[in-house]
């Protein structure tokens, strides 16, 4: 699956939120090459997403509404959206644009209506799902428009197959705690196991798969053996938090490498992780973003700014409170900065894009005491 546009309204905490993912022209020598459709290179479209912002932003917020998305089409049960709307006495809005195998852009649109009384209804939420072809010289913007004029074919979910997906989140999302991704029968992904774990932990000596068992490995410290079985860790105490998340990192570099999934959205892997790691890994992903793969990650790491990478891969989410409504807005790196030489980090430190936090009651303490 490519996302090329998300839109939100009343769902989590995001009141009429607007997010796009594809840019509007080619960038010479770019370090992310052939971000755009194969037979289709007007199609274009932000493979590395990198979404920065305050806290309480909607950066967890996001990924979970596309994972309840994905999981939709899967199984087809409604009943999961009424759990996200945020003021039940309004209506809720979701509207996604995606692309899958074909050239075809294909747009689900969900409305729920108010409750009236104690539970939704069946009758109470609409979906549609559309699609247009995409024709060879076509952007996304031609394609998006054709859907805005009602130029449209309707289709049934059922023809859906959006590929691989996989999201994570920090272990206080989603009541799963200390449950990691972990793959079997795979030399490959053992590999990748071990280089990222004893980058994180040197007195990591090696991690061996137990035969015979589905889903389980020892990790082999100097002094001591760790069981990492069915995403579980015994003796946790054992490993660092940085060293942790590196179990689910491996995974996702073995996810690119290997192909086991084409679309990621990965939340905050990367806070008890030295920064130079964290560029390393995101290094090493962007080389395997080939073919219609595409991720999205979290941070609040600042120094990533510095990184070769495309301004347009960067997206700040800032919230504002308007008329007693929070509301999330997405703000494009490369619509502030045009020049190869604009530095992305000044910008930042100088909030050039109005998304820093305001900090004026924290020290308003300091005043008090």
């Amino acid at each position: 699956m490519i996302l090329m546009d998300m839109k939100v309204d009343n769902l989590y905490a995001l009141n009429d939120f607007h997010m796009n993912m594809s840019y509007p022209k080619k960038i010479v020598n770019s370090s992310i090459p052939n971000e755009f459709l194969e037979d289709r290179k007007n199609f274009r479209y932000k493979k590395l997403n990198i979404i920065m912002g305050s806290n309480a932003t909607g950066k967890t917020s996001i990924g979970k509404l596309l994972m309840n998305f994905a999981n939709y089409i899967s199984d087809t049960i409604y009943r999961r959206f009424f759990a996200l709307v945020d003021d039940v006495s309004k209506p809720a809005y979701l509207s996604l644009d995606f692309v899958v195998k074909e050239p075809i852009l294909y747009r689900f649109e969900m409305n729920i209506n108010p409750k009236n009384g104690d539970e939704y209804t069946k009758e109470d939420i609409d979906i549609k799902l559309v699609m247009t072809k995409i024709n060879t010289n076509d952007n996304y913007e031609t394609c998006a428009e054709r859907i805005d004029k009602g130029s449209f074919t309707e289709v049934s979910v059922d023809d859906i197959d959006l590929g691989g997906w996989f999201f994570t989140y920090p272990f206080d999302e989603l009541g799963k705690i200390n449950t990691y991704s972990i793959r079997d029968n795979d030399s490959r992904y053992l590999d990748v196991l071990k280089k990222v774990m004893t980058t994180l932990d040197p007195s990591i000596k090696d991690i061996k798969k137990i035969e015979d068992v589905e889903n389980a490995y020892i990790i082999y410290l100097s002094n001591k053996k760790v069981l990492l079985e069915n995403g579980k860790i015994q003796s946790e105490n054992y490993l660092s938090s940085g060293t942790k998340e590196g179990i689910e990192l491996a995974y996702i570099i073995a996810s690119m490498n290997f192909g086991y999934h084409d679309f990621h959205y990965c939340d905050e892997m990367f806070s008890y992780i030295n920064s130079d790691i964290e560029k390393a890994i995101i290094s090493v992903i962007i080389d395997k973003l080939s073919d219609r793969k595409q991720v999205f990650f979290t941070t609040h790491n600042s120094d990533v700014l510095d990184m070769n990478i495309p301004k347009h891969s960067f997206t700040f989410l800032k919230r504002r409170i308007i008329d007693g409504v929070p509301k999330t807005e997405a703000v494009y790196a490369s619509d502030y900065l045009k020049r190869n030489t604009d530095s992305l980090k000044n910008a930042v430190e100088n909030d050039l894009f109005c998304t820093a936090p305001d900090l004026n009651k924290i020290f308003e303490i300091d005043e008090e005491i």
